[in-house]
């Protein structure tokens, strides 16, 4: 008997999150960043599993050393960068942080950014959904670039509380989040020989879904299905497919779905609604719509053609 998920437990607070770690409030409501030199962090310390109502982005001396593939390693053994979003759960399904010890944990509530551009930007991020095993792995030049703008937050926080201190603090947050967008894009070039095997699986899955008639029985396959089967979340299946094809999961699948369509008009008898059916889709209208918005087609104008 399969055993029940315990309920995420919410941090609400920075105060709560300073709490559970020991430490004194924070200065600052809405913002903080705890130096783990002078207060050890240990994520096992939280609730298992927990939701934050803020973001969080930490530095980890270790988190897991370097992936080897063949006779190479992809990753650096210097740690890298963990990130997390508002309502995001953490430490459930096989994301928990375990024992690691943060260097830095930069906490960072949605109302500190209110009235800045970055308080939307930075939902364009997608490393924020990723999962602890997809997190950013740095070089010892990338890290000393980002314990730099760790420490000029610090330095702002500890010492310079003005009218320009949020300003400079939104700032250097915007300056890192642009260096692990940049950062994770080399990530993905330098293991390209592990994205392209998830790649191949990922084929794999999608040519044995269709085969197997699951479709009949589940419809289209949702990413969610595969970043599950492929254990990496949908953020980062997404992110790393277009690394290497231009395009995303979604895309991917419907790719996939042409190719099987023509497949079907072309050496079947089916009608075009059977097609649809066999395809997954609960109308046939949705199929005819998505078949010519990919192949400028209807599927009854593609098999005339073709025969």
């Amino acid at each position: 008997m399969k055993k029940e998920e315990l309920a995420a437990k919410p941090i609400e607070s920075l105060v709560d999150m300073h709490r559970a770690f020991g430490l004194p409030a924070p200065a600052h409501p809405l913002i903080s960043l705890v130096d783990g030199a002078t207060n050890r962090i240990i994520t096992s310390k939280l609730p298992q599993p927990h939701v934050l109502t803020f973001y969080k982005i930490a530095y980890k001396p270790s988190i897991g050393g370097k992936l080897k593939y063949g006779q190479h390693y992809y990753d650096f053994d210097e740690g890298g960068l963990l990130f997390a979003a508002p309502g995001q759960v953490i430490g459930n399904h096989g994301n928990n942080e375990g024992e690691i010890c943060s260097q830095y944990t930069l906490l960072i509530h949605p109302d500190f950014l209110w009235n800045y551009p970055l308080a939307k930007k930075i939902k364009q991020y997608g490393f924020f959904s990723y999962s602890a095993n997809e997190a950013l792995h740095l070089s010892d030049k990338e890290k000393a670039t980002i314990m730099s703008i760790f420490g000029i937050i610090e330095e702002e926080l500890n010492s310079r509380i003005d009218d320009f201190s949020q300003d400079v603090i939104i700032s250097q947050i915007e300056l890192l989040l642009n260096y692990a967008n940049r950062f994770y894009k080399r990530q993905f070039i330098t293991r390209k020989v592990v994205n392209n095997t998830l790649l191949e699986k990922l084929e794999e899955l999608l040519d044995e879904y269709f085969a197997s008639s699951r479709s009949l029985s589940n419809g289209i396959p949702t990413v969610q299905y595969l970043s599950e089967k492929l254990n990496v979340s949908p953020s980062y299946l997404s992110d790393m497919l277009r690394s290497l094809t231009g395009q995303n999961t979604q895309h991917l699948i419907h790719t996939k779905i042409i190719e099987k369509a023509k497949e079907k008009l072309s050496a079947t008898t089916l009608s075009v609604s059977e097609v649809a059916y066999e395809l997954g889709f609960e109308h046939p209208q949705s199929f005819n719509k998505l078949f010519k918005a990919k192949t400028n087609f209807s599927p009854l104008a593609f098999r005339r053609s073709f025969n």
